[in-house]
C-alpha cells in the first residue's frame, strides 16, 4: 500500500496544517541523527509546541474546523492535545497523528486535485521516455499513459484509506511513505506491448535497474549494521546477502557484488531476527545497547516538553533494519 510521490511528499503538510507544524517536527528530531545536541533540539522543539498551542486555539474557535458530523471532529482531537499539555499529561505523535486525521479526511478532496495536478508531470515524463527509448506507437503511447493514470488513482485510494482508518498508527503511516513503486506492475504491462529486440531490451534494461537498486540499498543498511557491531569480513557478506535477498526487488538471476552465502529468510522468519542469527553474542549484545541509547535520547528530547514517545518505537527499526 503505497502513496503516489506528491502525497507522499504532504505528509509532514498534512500534520502540519493540523496542529501549527508540531506533528511532524517532533517526530523527525526524535529521530537518530537529528542535527544540534539534545538541548538545542529540546528548545527547537518548545518553540514549535507554542506554535501548536497557538495554533490550536485559533482552530478551536475557527467553526470551519468543526464539523456537524457525528463522530470525533479534528477540533476535538486538538482541544484535548492542548488539555493533556496543560496538565503535564505525556502526549506522543501517535497522539498529534490521531488528533489530525479526522482534518486530514476533510481536505482530502483538495489533496486530490493537487495529487492529480502533480501526477499528470510525472506521467508526461515517464510516458515519452518510454515512448522515445521503444519507440511506442500512438496506440501505445496511449495504453501506456491510461495505464500509469489507473495506477495512480488506485495508490491513491489505498494511501487515502490508509491515513483515514481508524486504528492506522503513525508508523504505518511512515513505512507506507518509504515504499513508493508508481512503477510497479509497469513489467507487465511492457510484456504484452513489446516484442523481439525491444522486449528484450526492456527486461535486460529493468533488470538492470532492479540489480542497482537491491546492491545500493543492500550497502546501505550492511554499512549501518557495520557502524555499530563491526562485521567481520564473513559476516558482511553473510548481511548483504540477507538484505539483498529481502528486498522488493530482489531477483535469483542478479548478478550482485558481495552476494555471498545462502543465508537468506525463511517462513515466518523475519529480516532482523536472521541478520542478528549471524552475530556474536558481544555483537547481539552492542546492537541492542546502541538501540537503547537511541531511544533513550529521542525519549530525553521528548520529556523536555512533556511529549514521549510510542511504547513499541524503535530507533533502528525505523532506519529500516
Amino acid at each position: 500500500m503505497t502513496p503516489p510521490p506528491a502525497i507522499r511528499s504532504l505528509i509532514p503538510l498534512v500534520i502540519g496544517l493540523a496542529v501549527g507544524g508540531v506533528g511532524a517536527t517532533l517526530f523527525l528530531q526524535s529521530m537518530p541523527g537529528a542535527g544540534g545536541s539534545p538541548e538545542q533540539r529540546a528548545a527547537k522543539l518548545e518553540v514549535e509546541l507554542k506554535r501548536a498551542n497557538n495554533r490550536i486555539a485559533s482552530l478551536e474557535a475557527d467553526p470551519r474546523t468543526r464539523r456537524d458530523k457525528p463522530g470525533r471532529s479534528f477540533a476535538d482531537g486538538a482541544r484535548n492535545i492542548a488539555e493533556d499539555i496543560r496538565e503535564g499529561r505525556p502526549v506522543s505523535p501517535e497522539d498529534i497523528f490521531h488528533a489530525s486525521q479526522p482534518l486530514m479526511r476533510d481536505l482530502a478532496p483538495l489533496f486530490d486535485r493537487m495529487r492529480i495536478r502533480a501526477e499528470k508531470q510525472r506521467i508526461d515524463q515517464m510516458t515519452g521516455e518510454l515512448a522515445r527509448k521503444y519507440d511506442l506507437s500512438p496506440g501505445q503511447q496511449t495504453a501506456l499513459r491510461q495505464w500509469f493514470e489507473a495506477k495512480s488513482e488506485e495508490t491513491a485510494k489505498q494511501w487515502s484509506d490508509l491515513v483515514g482508518q481508524e486504528g492506522t498508527r503513525l508508523e504505518d503511516v511512515m513505512r507506507a511513505s518509504r515504499d513508493v513503486r508508481p512503477d510497479d506492475g509497469l513489467d507487465a504491462f511492457m510484456e504484452r506491448t513489446l516484442t523481439g529486440d525491444k522486449l528484450t531490451d526492456f527486461r535486460t534494461t529493468r533488470m538492470t535497474e532492479r540489480a542497482e537498486s537491491v546492491q545500493r540499498d543492500a550497502d546501505m543498511r550492511t554499512e549501518r549494521l557495520d557502524g555499530i557491531v563491526k562485521l567481520d569480513d564473513s559476516q558482511r557478506d553473510q548481511v548483504f546477502g540477507i538484505m539483498a535477498r529481502n528486498s522488493r526487488d530482489y531477483d535469483p538471476a542478479m548478478k550482485l557484488e558481495g552476494a555471498a552465502g545462502e543465508i537468506g529468510v525463511t517462513n515466518g522468519t523475519g529480516q532482523r531476527e536472521v541478520f542478528l542469527s549471524v552475530l556474536r553474542p558481544d555483537q547481539r549484545e552492542a546492537y541492542q545497547t546502541e538501540q537503547q541509547r537511541r531511544r533513550e535520547s529521542a525519549q530525553k528530547d521528548m520529556e523536555a516538553i512533556g511529549l514521549t514517545l510510542p511504547p513499541d518505537w524503535d530507533p533502528l527499526d525505523m532506519e529500516s533494519f
